[in-house]
């Protein structure tokens, strides 16, 4: 509405005001209903009186209201307006200029307001409105689609990603048609503990077809596509590391066997829970793969770091504590040694297996820092891939052993002297030790929940600043949840005036200005704001939902993400 506009039409309702003071009317009686904006009418038209008496003595007119049982006359309008008129001959010039200009300039409608309208109780539990989808209509209420055809439907936006509409019922037409079919909910409730039962007993082949859809989607999801790669080639690392450690287990336990050298055992009960821990992995790798189900909606990512944290754990309990103990034994009971001829060869031999497991983990490692977009350093210090970490580090600690092994048995060849070889297995049990205290300090901050990068979450941010429909953005969160998927979470200041511009911009402005023209009535103006008001509240879901999918576009990493409208 224009300001000139506006100023006429405060004018207008000021001069009615006045008038009504003259008639000595009750205005908490009186309602004064403007006319559609920006349209000035011609005549006045009073409404709701049925009866006016003229007191002579007093030479004043007064109007009497009328009782709940009255009903209006057709001609009161016309019996008021002449009263006016007949005023207005009477009074002042200026009061004459002001009643004609105000009967050309104005409609003013004065109704009774038959009751008062009622508010909405936010305290109230209800679910006369509520929503119930077709599959839930007929799992819960035991309905067919059939019973569902006759049914008001409604067009809602689907809560899945890259899925069309949904069509839903209102929940109270269900049970109403449920109460149609079964006859009581005592009678439904009978008849759906027995389908529970006969679904658990076929709950086997309901598995195999889960497990079919679950091959189809990762099939057609390129992210699932790629997340299977690279779990696919940790497994590879993790399950090639266990072969090589098995076999130097057991070589180093003969030559061990054959010779009695302290840092001979220190390396074989290394390699044994080198061998321990890494299927402790690949039981983690398989786990994280699982699909997110009812009990875990977020799926099994963790399972990796918690499979790394045992390792961890391993590491250090078995591997660093027998290799102490050992060591110790060997200061305070020194014994002498045969050759170390095959010890040397031994070593030699797991010197070059582990070069080789140490080579494919550094392999993988590139392969994933580059997939993921950072460097090998970040990679391996945000533990991003658990499992590849904890064999890259077990096997640079198994070379380094493996020196240190070999270092202190010639010092004992060469000076006879047995703490030398005591005292490499104490050196390998402090190696150990320093390598499982960083895999459990990476892994255990991992599942505590780790925060990504900053350099991500500001683009991230940016993104989401730059939208058109997005003001602010408050108590941002954005939490690694392994296997190279983030949750992202925010609270968002919506604008509401763009909002509001791109629901205009859908609709046809001018039937909206043909149906506002047309209210006359209090319900017909409720009724009209609820319905634009629900549309604008189904646009700014759709917003949200597109919002969503430019950041999981743009940042294929982000799996889950929560924006919260303030």
């Amino acid at each position: 509405m224009s300001t000139v506009c506006l100023t006429n039409k405060l004018s207008l309702i000021g001069k009615a005001v006045r008038h009504v003071n003259r008639l000595k009317c009750d205005k908490k009686f009186l309602r004064i209903i403007s006319c559609s904006p920006c349209i000035l009418c011609e005549k006045i038209q009073y409404c709701n009186f049925s009866d006016y008496k003229k007191d002579d003595s007093s030479k004043k007119d007064k109007l009497s209201l009328p009782n709940s049982s009255d009903t209006p006359t057709s001609s009161s309008a016309s019996n008021i307006t002449k009263l006016s008129e007949k005023k207005s001959s009477e009074s002042s010039e200026e009061t004459k200029d002001e009643k004609t200009n105000f009967a050309q300039e104005s409609v003013i409608k004065v109704v009774h307001r038959s009751k008062e309208r009622k508010k909405l109780d936010l305290t109230q539990a209800t679910t006369e409105r509520n929503f119930v989808t077709p599959v839930r209509a007929m799992n819960d209420y035991l309905l067919k689609p059939s019973d569902l055809q006759d049914l008001r439907k409604f067009i809602r936006r689907s809560p899945f990603d890259d899925t069309p509409p949904i069509t839903v019922y209102l929940r109270r037409d269900v049970e109403a048609r449920a109460l149609q079919v079964w006859g009581s909910f005592e009678v439904l409730e009978k008849e759906r503990k027995k389908r529970k039962q006969i679904e658990a007993d076929a709950r086997e082949s309901i598995l195999n077809v889960k497990r079919i859809l679950k091959d189809y989607r990762r099939l057609n999801d390129p992210v699932a596509i790629e997340r299977d790669i690279s779990l696919r080639e940790s497994g590879h690392v993790v399950w090639t590391a266990v072969v090589i450690n098995s076999m130097n287990f057991l070589l180093k336990s003969m030559a061990w066997f054959h010779t009695g050298s302290h840092s001979l055992f220190a390396e074989a009960i290394h390699s044994l829970a080198d061998t321990i821990n890494q299927l402790i992995l690949y039981f983690g790798i398989r786990k994280s793969i699982q699909r997110p189900n009812a009990e875990h909606p977020y799926g099994y990512h963790s399972a990796q770091y918690i499979a790394s944290l045992i390792s961890g754990v391993g590491i250090f309990c078995v591997g660093s504590g027998l290799s102490f103990y050992h060591g110790m034994q060997g200061i305070l009971h020194p014994e002498s040694f045969q050759s170390f001829y095959w010890a040397y060869v031994i070593l030699a031999g797991s010197l070059i297996s582990e070069g080789g497991t140490l080579t494919v983990a550094l392999k993988g490692l590139y392969k994933g820092a580059k997939r993921a977009g950072t460097t090998m350093k970040e990679y391996i210090l945000r533990s991003q891939d658990p499992s590849i970490n904890v064999v890259l580090l077990e096997d640079t600690a198994a070379v380094l052993g493996v020196g240190i092994a070999a270092t202190m048995m010639g010092l004992t060849a060469y000076t006879g002297n047995p703490l030398y070889d005591a005292a490499g297995s104490l050196l390998v049990s402090g190696l150990l030790a320093s390598v499982a205290s960083f895999i459990i300090y990476t892994n255990s901050g991992a599942l505590v929940g780790r925060s990504i990068p900053v350099y991500k979450l500001d683009d991230i941010n940016k993104l989401m600043e730059n939208d058109v429909m997005i003001r602010a953005i408050h108590d941002v969160k954005a939490t690694d949840l392994g296997n190279g998927m983030v949750r992202y979470k925010a609270e968002v200041d919506i604008d509401g005036r763009q909002l509001t511009r791109h629901y205009l911009d859908a609709i046809d402005l001018e039937v909206v200005l043909q149906e506002m023209k047309e209210l006359k009535t209090i319900d017909e103006v409720e009724t009209f704001f609820l319905k634009h008001g629900e549309n604008i509240v189904d646009l700014l879901g759709a917003e949200i939902d597109r919002v969503e999918k430019e950041l999981k576009k743009k940042h294929p990493q982000l799996r889950h993400v929560d924006l919260e409208v303030l």
